[in-house]
């Protein structure tokens, strides 16, 4: 094999790929990136078994052939070359390694059999559709930070994506829920999507999209089947597993009669809840909200540091409440809010609160809430 090309695309391609790659394998096939050269292009290929991505640059094949080298040492090599360098690679017959060229640089990578590296065969899908990158990149931020790291509750470690009838129409979900938190994001369903199987897609995988959704105008091809799915993002194919497990009910914990309004200045909430929480602990981090007509009194015990207080203008009329949230989670939904009045649903100290954008039915927030 020997194959020349442009240091900042390779660079770009192996900045795509070898994230997937795990930095301790038991398999030793596992740390390594397929480089697949032939006809006018290099495909680059990495996987960890349950996540498989592919991306074909073109270069310049003098030879074409295959091989498969340590993903992170050659990225790491490639990032530190100079920036503009045409960089060579090629592989003699009787040699166990690749040698990396650029300028007056020279590397020689051990590499393992291509015979070796696995493909993760994906069968038939049976739906395929197109969502704008914007769209996606939408459902992932509003939901993912919601996604339960709790190994025992694996069907949790992902985002629950669904179609769903609606009284606006048909609408394409995602919802993610650690038990404590919920997130909920829709927007018109994409033709081709009805009918779909609800599936969840693993943390890990969700990440990766994130990364590769460089380009918000661009138009992503998601092809699903019962236990697969595939992203095709411009030169880039992300096939993964999905999560084989039942994601619960998540429609009985969404509050359907929270009828106690409360706006407020999104920023000047977050920056009033971010302060008051200095002082709380690790381990208890509840802010009480003492709620009642026009105001709100932030307060946060400490008996370990002290006490903070803080009060804020709201738009309330409804009856006086006193009810406590973990800072943190608020924190978190807060952040994700879009628009300039944050609009908090509440029923009683005891029960989940709705947190929505003041105006916006596609994106809500279920918050449980603490004892204070």
């Amino acid at each position: 094999m020997k194959v020349t090309l442009e240091r900042s695309e390779l660079l770009k391609s192996l900045t795509h790929v070898h994230r997937v790659v795990e930095r301790r394998n038991t398999i030793p096939i596992l740390s390594n990136v397929m480089l697949d050269a032939e006809g006018g292009s290099l495909k680059l290929k990495a996987t960890d078994l349950d996540l498989e991505v592919v991306e074909t640059i073109a270069a310049m094949v003098e030879v074409p052939g295959a091989t498969t080298v340590p993903a992170h040492m050659i990225y790491e090599i490639v990032r530190k070359l100079p920036d503009g360098a045409q960089v060579v690679l090629e592989t003699s017959g009787n040699d166990s390694t690749l040698e990396i060229r650029a300028g007056r640089s020279r590397f020689a990578l051990q590499m393992l059999p291509v015979a070796d590296f696995p493909d993760l065969t994906a069968g038939e899908f049976s739906h395929n559709f197109t969502i704008s990158a914007a769209a996606i990149r939408k459902l992932i931020d509003s939901t993912q930070f919601a996604i339960s790291t709790e190994e025992t509750r694996y069907y949790l470690n992902g985002i629950y994506v669904h179609t769903v009838e609606t009284d606006a129409g048909l609408k394409f979900r995602a919802v993610a829920t650690d038990g404590h938190r919920l997130a909920q994001a829709e927007f018109e369903a994409p033709h081709g999507s009805e009918g779909m199987p609800g599936i969840i897609i693993p943390r890990k995988t969700v990440g990766e999209i994130q990364k590769l959704l460089e380009d918000p105008e661009a138009e992503i091809n998601v092809e699903i089947s019962e236990t697969k799915i595939r992203f095709v993002i411009g030169p880039v194919v992300l096939t993964s597993k999905l999560i084989d497990g039942t994601f619960p009910d998540y429609g009985r914990v969404i509050p359907k009669n929270n009828e106690k309004e409360l706006r407020v200045d999104r920023d000047v909430f977050k920056e009033s809840v971010d302060r008051v929480s200095t002082i709380s602990s690790e381990r208890g981090r509840a802010v009480k909200l003492s709620i009642s007509e026009g105001k709100m009194i932030l307060t946060v015990t400490n008996p370990d540091s002290g006490s903070a207080t803080e009060e804020v203008m709201v738009e309330y009329e409804a009856d006086a409440m006193d009810i406590g949230f973990n800072s943190k989670y608020l924190l978190d939904i807060a952040g994700q809010l879009k628009k300039d009045t944050a609009l908090f649903c509440l029923a009683d100290s005891g029960s989940p609160t709705l947190i929505r954008d003041d105006g916006d039915a596609d994106v809500l927030y279920v918050l449980m809430p603490m004892r204070v």
